[in-house]
């Protein structure tokens, strides 16, 4: 390779890594149109990465085809409460107090969506080995947060898939270096926060927007790279576009229990 043929074949590579968008997507609950509405108003390139922050099913009409999109694409996605409830009643088939938790919490559509067979034992083998958390290096995506009075050694699915107020309530950043990106409690939960606007606290950002909810119907992708939010609703379909700035508000304490 000549010297001039290098420097084009540099100039690509870093013209490349430029152009590349991340987008970390918050809770879905099975609204698949709108999914598929999002990634086509946000162009997607195949340089491009969705990472997703779990709760991928339950609540909404078409859990089986986000799995299915989301695994057979391999895009990174971590564990979210509504896939361990899943996974625990599948590992409980003599329970039926651990069933009816999950089937009362938005299990029962799953199961819909999936007929009469049920969920495919490939689907509950990949919802299995999803990761409770990843690390991007200046972002940190985990479902619902961190308990910041114990290191991470000691912290379990409990905490990463299930906190609200110790997390949301502190008020130091939990790493000194990164923000950490959640879903879990919708945003519009948190005293003066409408739906759909995204959430930030001491070192977080919450940005799960409610897509199943009646209230709001919003689901967000954020630009990481740029800190552009992109939104579509999954009940009248429509699609906006802010710089995150824009539609952020500081929040502390959640009013959701459930």
């Amino acid at each position: 390779m000549g010297q001039r043929d290098w420097h084009n074949h540099l100039d690509r590579a870093i013209e490349e890594e430029y152009n590349l968008r991340r987008f970390v997507i918050g809770d879905v609950h099975g609204q698949f149109d709108a999914l598929m509405l999002l990634v086509e108003k946000i162009d997607l390139q195949p340089k491009d990465q969705l990472f997703f922050l779990g709760d991928l099913i339950d609540r909404g009409p078409k859990s089986a085809e986000v799995v299915e999109w989301v695994k057979a694409n391999n895009f990174p996605c971590i564990k979210g409460n509504h896939e361990i409830m899943c996974l625990d009643a599948y590992g409980s088939p003599d329970s039926p107090g651990i069933w009816q938790g999950w089937l009362v919490n938005g299990g029962a559509r799953t199961l819909q969506s999936y007929g009469e067979e049920g969920m495919s034992d490939e689907h509950l083998a990949w919802m299995w080995d999803l990761p409770l958390y990843l690390d991007l290096g200046e972002v940190w995506l985990v479902h619902a947060g961190v308990n910041p009075l114990l290191p991470l050694d000691d912290q379990s699915a409990n905490e990463f898939c299930w906190i609200r107020e110790e997390f949301h309530s502190s008020t130091a950043p939990y790493f000194p270096d990164k923000t950490i990106i959640t879903g879990h409690t919708i945003t519009f939960t948190f005293a003066g926060v409408q739906p759909g606007q995204i959430v930030r606290g001491a070192g977080w950002i919450d940005i799960d927007t409610g897509a199943y909810h009646p209230k709001s119907g919003w689901l967000t992708a954020l630009d990481i790279d740029g800190w552009i939010v992109h939104q579509t609703n999954a009940f009248n379909h429509q699609y906006r576009c802010f710089p995150l700035a824009d539609i952020v508000v500081s929040g502390g304490q959640s009013y959701f229990r459930s």
